[in-house]
């Protein structure tokens, strides 16, 4: 049912609109999705957009909880989307965090690490030394992977039940037993984020944000029409993908697949943009979208992840899975 209102408004949308129905009569549906392409691809789309909607977190369209971790305060907060899409602070923790200070590059260097991490399992069984439960992270995650950083098991996780706590984890960030029980009754942690880094959570610009969503669209666009050059030139020449890929042997493989000419279907949504907190490179976002790809040759749906740097108001991706 909501397809078939979605699918009513649009026609009356059209309808109303005589230079797309000119568009329609001559170029058909695929001279349509070129102006909807052009027009996502455009800074003035999502200037309108965003215009009235809170952005100091980033944007966010599949994330509804967000938990911060500032390493040197060492603080946990639990940032709640509202019915206005607004993130607001929940609740303040204090937390514990590696024994040691810096990111974190391998297994059993007792760091917290540094940077953007999906909750990917809930343990509500785990050893007395974990507290009452657990959630998993992601870490490592495609950029650490990419820059050679190893190591497993970081979680959240709670404070001993039965023995005396030290002051620091192995490396994962502890909250007080309580406290994350609270957390776990009001989270659903497939919807959650962990942000840690050394400071606090920043603000982030909303002509950044402006900027990363229309130039997502031109990328996503290049890569429709097959522009090569376009498409190449949102890549930094430091770019590795989650497969090892680095950026020469990137370039030549996408060149034989632009050469095929194919029509694509590219479809992307539940797109979340928030800063990515490093010191390799200012001004790092990570962009991550579900991708619905089709052609004649290949078809995908899944999980899509962009890591990007922003330099003279264009973005250049770092890594990609």
């Amino acid at each position: 049912m909501r397809y078939l209102l979605f699918y009513i408004i649009f026609i009356i949308q059209l309808l109303a609109n005589e230079d797309i129905l000119d568009i329609y009569q001559k170029e058909g549906s695929e001279g349509v999705e070129k102006v909807f392409d052009t027009t996502l691809s455009s800074y003035q789309y999502w200037e309108k957009k965003l215009r009235n909607m809170d952005t100091r977190f980033g944007y966010f369209e599949g994330i509804n909880y967000l938990l911060a971790c500032d390493k040197n305060a060492t603080t946990l907060k639990l940032y709640t989307k509202d019915t206005n899409n607004t993130f607001e602070l929940n609740k303040d923790f204090s937390a514990f965090v590696g024994k040691k200070k810096g990111d974190k590059q391998k297994e059993g260097d007792l760091k917290t690490p540094v940077g953007v991490y999906k909750l990917i399992q809930k343990l509500e069984h785990v050893d007395p030394v974990y507290g009452t439960l657990a959630f998993v992270t992601s870490y490592p995650n495609t950029y650490d992977k990419v820059r050679g950083k190893n190591g497993s098991g970081i979680w959240v996780h709670g404070l001993p039940l039965d023995q005396k706590r030290d002051d620091y984890t192995k490396g994962c960030i502890a909250i007080n037993n309580n406290n994350l029980q609270d957390i776990e009754s009001q989270i659903d942690f497939k919807e959650a984020l962990v942000y840690i880094d050394q400071k606090p959570y920043p603000v982030v610009s909303k002509k950044t944000l402006m900027q990363l969503l229309s130039q997502l669209y031109s990328w996503r666009k290049a890569w429709k029409t097959n522009d090569f050059e376009t498409y190449m030139s949102f890549y930094d020449k430091d770019f590795k993908r989650i497969d090892g890929l680095d950026y020469t042997r990137f370039k030549d493989y996408k060149q034989r697949i632009f050469k095929k000419d194919e029509y694509k279907q590219i479809l992307i949504s539940d797109i979340n943009i928030l800063p990515y907190p490093m010191q390799e490179h200012e001004d790092v976002y990570l962009i991550s979208f579900r991708e619905k790809y089709s052609s004649s040759s290949f078809k995908f749906n899944g999980h899509k992840e962009l890591y990007v740097h922003m330099h003279s108001d264009k973005f250049y991706i770092l890594a990609e899975k």
